[in-house]
């Protein structure tokens, strides 16, 4: 259910509040799930949430203002064929992913081919474009939990590029990594609604990649140099910091708008 949490207005956020703290964003979803949990409402066991109803999921996601979080139907759905598919290779996560033994790129591979919501892919320029955003993202996440464990022998993890959103993308222009073009910002800032696979959107997702991939080989060069070590930095990490960054700064970055396209993909 991790994808399009962007308000049609930024003063109509959905908000949940959880001991004290009302969360916006992406934190509203970790919010509830953490909210439903202490009510004790299984949301992560697959056998109940593979079959939850849509008003049951309603429930869970409910905001604490009037502003909905947005695609109830779509994250339904979602979270549906992922429990599906979840029942059918041993009940969890850690069952499932583990077909693919402990190579980063393999499970990404997994994920998307046994779960359509994760088929994150666009044509550009008659070329299939594969961004995976959400599958790849949660191979880091499985990997950062790993590791907290001391079990992070998961290989490969270089082979992750950054999770293509629309919030890097802005911290990336705030930070003088990328330049919008004129046309660009003008068609962001009248609030242009760019459909999934729009060639803007494509060229934003794709050159924050590749910009986070120059970052990438620039630290590892700087490393060498200075230590004369190889580093062991990659896209995911890099992301990682990125994100909360982006978080922190947004009044500083509130010149500079993100784009705008709905979809279950990021």
């Amino acid at each position: 259910m991790n994808f399009s949490f962007w308000p049609e207005r930024e003063t109509q956020q959905c908000e949940v509040t959880h001991k004290g703290t009302t969360y916006t964003g992406y934190m509203t979803l970790c919010a509830a799930i953490t909210r439903a949990m202490e009510e004790g409402i299984p949301i992560t066991d697959p056998q109940y949430f593979s079959q939850m109803s849509v008003k049951e999921l309603q429930h869970v996601l409910r905001s604490d203002n009037e502003t909905p979080m947005p695609m109830l139907q779509e994250r339904h759905q979602a979270l549906s064929e992922g429990g599906h598919v979840l029942l059918e290779h041993g009940g969890s996560f850690r069952s499932f992913i583990s077909q693919a033994g402990n190579d980063a790129q393999k499970m990404v591979e997994l994920i998307v081919e046994k779960i359509p919501s994760y088929r994150d892919e666009a044509t550009y320029e008659c070329k299939r474009i594969s961004f995976y955003k959400r599958a790849q993202i949660l191979v880091a996440d499985f990997w950062g939990v790993m590791e907290a464990r001391g079990e992070g022998d998961i290989i490969n993890m270089d082979w992750l590029t950054m999770f293509a959103d629309y919030r890097v993308p802005q911290a990336l222009v705030y930070l003088g990594v990328l330049r919008y073009s004129d046309t660009l910002i003008e068609a962001l800032n009248i609030g242009e609604l760019l459909i999934s696979g729009d060639r803007r959107e494509v060229e934003i997702r794709g050159c924050s990649i590749w910009s986070v991939e120059l970052i990438k080989a620039r630290l590892c060069k700087l490393v060498q140099e200075r230590d004369g070590q190889t580093s062991n930095i990659n896209s995911a990490i890099i992301d990682f910091y990125l994100w909360p960054y982006a978080k922190q700064h947004h009044k500083e970055m509130a010149h500079i708008p993100i784009h705008h396209t709905r979809c279950i993909y990021y």
